[in-house]
């Protein structure tokens, strides 16, 4: 870790409480008074409780769970910080759910991250710093400087230590679409590559698996994909593995967006295990022994005292850091 001055300062949006504790932790630094009142008509009301005149500010909110108040209020603060003088301000965003909204592919509907991004600028952003994104393009939506991290790195060395990375392994895209992705983690492990025949018909978070590409027979097969809300899709390529002879299935997520609901289908599948981040703060995969959470706010509290420092960052896309530790978050008893 780079040392950082006194000038930086972290600071916790609504859903980025515990993130932002572990970022500060790990930084040896206090996380900044702020207080959030929603009042009974649904407004939100931000205040900042100590000065920040000449601060480095960086403000955790991902936009995940709750996207509309998230995404609101991350502009509340914005501007309220630049009000209050800060030497410049960071947006840590380590989920970004608009993401998905990368495109105009039918008429009249919005570009719903361009308009996002548009926003946060204006609102007061002077850096953004993400992680996964769903479509990487989005980071040209952004005028000033988005840093795009990834999970890869951390979710590989996660699976190395259990043993389970060897030539009997197979990364499997649950798509076409996130082919070149799952190529990535499969160079990473020195392993082969298989790719689920997906078909999505509508707006909704169904799709069926139809065919597996490639050889998975008596293969153990590593699922990975950016996120799932409903748990279909990995039920579905998980049965399509099972019926192609595949031996172990498991998965990694980098985001762990997946509902109550999803879960119940989850445990019932033939996944063995499912290894996620905790960029969003989620309490349902918390409640299930089939999930393991592994934190990167270590990553992103490195990511910020490096840019702080003016240090480079590009190290951070491809390996973990040697004194940084890849550790499962706790879950609630």
């Amino acid at each position: 870790m780079v040392q950082t001055s006194g000038d930086i300062k972290i600071f916790a949006g609504t859903s980025g409480i515990s993130f932002a504790k572990k970022m500060s932790k790990y930084l040896g630094i206090e996380l900044g008074d702020s207080e959030v009142i929603r009042f009974s008509d649904g407004n939100i009301f931000v205040r900042v409780k100590e000065m920040v005149r000449d601060k480095d500010v960086y403000l955790v909110q991902p936009i995940g769970m709750d996207p509309n108040n998230e995404f609101v209020e991350i502009l509340f603060w914005m501007d309220a910080f630049k009000r209050a003088s800060a030497n410049s301000v960071t947006a840590i965003i380590p989920y970004f759910s608009y993401a998905k909204g990368d495109k105009k592919d039918e008429p009249r509907v919005s570009i719903r991250a361009r308009v996002c991004a548009e926003s946060i600028e204006l609102a007061g952003a002077d850096r953004v710093v993400m992680m996964d994104l769903h479509s990487p393009q989005v980071q040209g939506f952004f005028k000033i400087p988005l840093d795009h991290l990834m999970s890869l790195p951390i979710l590989c060395e996660h699976i190395k230590r259990q043993g389970l990375a060897d030539k009997n392994l197979v990364v499997v895209s649950p798509d076409v679409g996130f082919a070149k992705e799952a190529r990535k983690f499969a160079d990473y492990l020195g392993v082969d590559v298989a790719i689920g025949d997906k078909q999505r018909v509508g707006h909704d978070e169904n799709a069926k698996c139809l065919n597996v590409i490639g050889d998975v027979k008596g293969k153990n097969c590593m699922i990975v994909d950016d996120f799932t809300i409903s748990g279909g899709t990995l039920n579905e390529i998980a049965l399509a593995l099972k019926a192609k002879g595949a031996k172990r299935i498991f998965a990694c997520l980098s985001h762990l967006m997946v509902k109550e609901k999803g879960v119940k289908l989850l445990e019932e599948s033939p996944i063995e295990f499912i290894v996620g981040t905790d960029t969003v703060c989620n309490p349902y995969p918390l409640k299930s022994k089939k999930f393991q959470v592994i934190s990167v706010a270590p990553l992103f509290a490195e990511a910020i005292s490096r840019i702080h420092s003016k240090v480079s960052i590009s190290t951070l896309f491809t390996e973990v850091p040697d004194n940084m530790m890849v550790e499962e978050c706790e879950k609630p008893d």
